[in-house]
């Protein structure tokens, strides 16, 4: 069975920072991309960053400069380090994998930026 668990969500002031994980288990996690999207209420789901199987990294233009995405083979997990944030960030962050025709989701963290 395929899960992805995401933590390190939470509340966080303007400015601050927040490092968001995702651990994969049921996959071979080097064979797929992963990524993180996120959605907030009233808005469309924005693709927020990615990182290849080969460690090349996609990011919104929106999070450019700001959110650092990463991964750990080893550990099967896939980083979201976020710093400088705004209250615009505020969102459900999901995490993803994807390869080939097979794409599974996480649950989401909630991430709360106040002003």
């Amino acid at each position: 069975q395929v899960q992805l668990v995401e933590s390190g969500g939470g509340l966080v002031q303007a400015g601050g920072s927040l490092r968001l994980s995702c651990a994969a288990s049921g996959i071979t996690f080097s064979f797929y991309a992963m990524g993180w999207y996120r959605q907030a209420p009233g808005k469309q789901r924005e693709l927020v960053a990615t990182v290849t199987s080969g460690g090349n990294t996609n990011y919104a233009d929106s999070v450019k400069g700001r959110f650092t995405v990463s991964r750990d083979n080893a550990e099967k997990t896939v980083y979201l380090q976020m710093n400088s944030l705004k209250p615009e960030d505020t969102a459900v962050y999901c995490c993803y994998a994807f390869w080939m025709n097979n794409n599974y989701w996480g649950q989401g963290t909630q991430v709360t930026v106040s002003s």
